[in-house]
């Protein structure tokens, strides 16, 4: 199994347009992915975030290969049509999850 963290960070003025995106299109573009065995879309709670909202994508792929296929091409589409629709607004930060043990 690998997995990739996605966080997107929305700022304050644009959390109904984020979230309205996230619910009509994130979730189509996620679902419609092919080497996506699961994933988990999270609202992020955190006590020290006051100038907006973070959420998580979390996406399991069944090996390093897919996972990386993905960064190379997925990633840079969903990056782009993010960035056409809210600019600077929303950002994207991917993190590489190598698990060691899991019990999914």
């Amino acid at each position: 199994m690998s997995v990739l963290s996605l966080t997107f960070h929305c700022t304050k003025n644009n959390l109904q347009a984020w979230e309205s995106y996230m619910d009509e299109t994130l979730v189509l573009m996620t679902e419609n992915l092919m080497d996506v065995n699961r994933y988990l879309l999270s609202e992020v709670h955190s006590d020290y975030i006051d100038e907006g909202k973070n959420y998580n994508l979390l996406l399991m792929f069944d090996n390093d290969e897919l996972r990386e296929d993905f960064l190379k091409s997925e990633l840079a589409n969903i990056a782009e049509r993010v960035e056409a629709k809210f600019g600077q607004e929303v950002m994207i930060f991917n993190t590489l999850l190598n698990p060691k043990k899991s019990r999914m």
